[in-house]
């Protein structure tokens, strides 16, 4: 029997810390909370967004199961969902993505199709098992319900702060831009719309900041950077359309792999937290001096609240990946 999704105690994300962090405070010079999405279930922040999507999709899957293309995040958040709800899951990934990912996700009942070099490829696939045997598609990123789902994250630290504590900025990354989406979705629901948002991605997965400077979306002919949970080479159009718009200021930096990299570090060794690069591209806004350099210029008010870190975590990193990450990145 099965029950009504709509229920919000069945969710399948947890309601994650929201932690002081000392050291970022005194670099930044405002106070930083870090919202700790490595902590969910699944890696990261997708099973909010994704564990939503596939619940409200269960009546359309019928029984065949689900199919997500993903560079590991997504694909462990479906994957999650999918078996808690107990419902097959194929999961098609680019050959960039680790091997003891795709451990991970066999781990979670999960049936991995190993597919082209890029999130894109691996999509493209997806979207033809949805063809052929008539799978329900779990996008990683582009789904009002996703971004419905990710919002969620800013009603839940609006909830922690309180009514009288209200972020000076929202520090987040971007790949395809469904957290952005869901950001955004979230600033609404609780009424922080002139709370600006700091979008961080890597050169070589910079697609939002390539379309926001050529004024439309830009589709970027490879992934060349290391983050390759930021790898789609197409944004989707309503993050587009948010970072064009009045009604929220979204502010899109981009950062080196080598600054990211070195921001995963320093974050393992102050906060004695792992997480993979994509992350790291977030966390490099504060460690290579991006937020006070938009400060500096103007871009970005003097913070009168506190910084809001989203710390989106992520499954594709472990020892071993950080070692080969610093081999690949001080031989360039």
């Amino acid at each position: 029997m099965r029950s009504s999704c709509h229920n919000m105690a069945e969710h399948f994300h947890i309601n994650t810390p929201l932690l002081e962090s000392a050291a970022m405070s005194k670099r930044v010079g405002t106070t930083v909370y870090l919202k700790m999405e490595n902590s969910q279930p699944s890696g990261s922040f997708k099973i909010r967004g994704i564990g939503y999507l596939c619940q409200q999709l269960m009546s359309e899957s019928k029984d065949k199961g689900f199919v997500c293309s993903s560079g590991g995040n997504a694909g462990m958040a479906a994957a999650y969902a999918t078996q808690k709800m107990g419902m097959p899951a194929t999961i098609v990934i680019p050959s960039s993505t680790p091997h003891f990912v795709v451990q991970r996700l066999e781990d979670q009942g999960a049936t991995v199709k190993i597919v082209g070099k890029v999130w894109d490829d691996a999509n493209a696939e997806a979207l033809r098992l949805v063809e052929t045997e008539g799978l329900a598609y779990v996008s990683p990123f582009d789904h009002p319900l996703i971004w419905k789902g990710n919002s969620s994250l800013i009603t839940e630290a609006a909830a922690t702060l309180g009514p009288t504590v209200k972020p000076g900025a929202v520090l987040i990354s971007v790949g395809g831009g469904g957290l952005l989406c869901g950001v955004v979705q979230g600033l609404k629901d609780v009424g922080w719309m002139d709370v600006p948002v700091i979008a961080m991605e890597t050169v070589g997965a910079d697609c939002l900041n390539a379309s926001v400077k050529a004024g439309r979306i830009v589709t970027l002919d490879d992934i060349t950077s290391e983050a390759k949970s930021l790898g789609a080479k197409t944004v989707c159009v309503k993050a587009f359309e948010y970072s064009q718009s009045n009604e929220v200021t979204i502010i899109s930096e981009v950062v080196t792999d080598q600054q990211a990299l070195h921001a995963m570090e320093t974050f393992l060794d102050e906060e004695h937290v792992l997480v993979e690069m994509a992350c790291g591209a977030t966390l490099a806004a504060v460690y290579s001096g991006v937020v006070h350099r938009l400060q500096a210029e103007g871009h970005l008010p003097l913070l009168l609240g506190p910084l809001l870190v989203i710390v989106c975590g992520g499954s594709n990193i472990d020892a071993e990946q950080l070692s080969i990450l610093k081999q690949k990145l001080q031989r360039n």
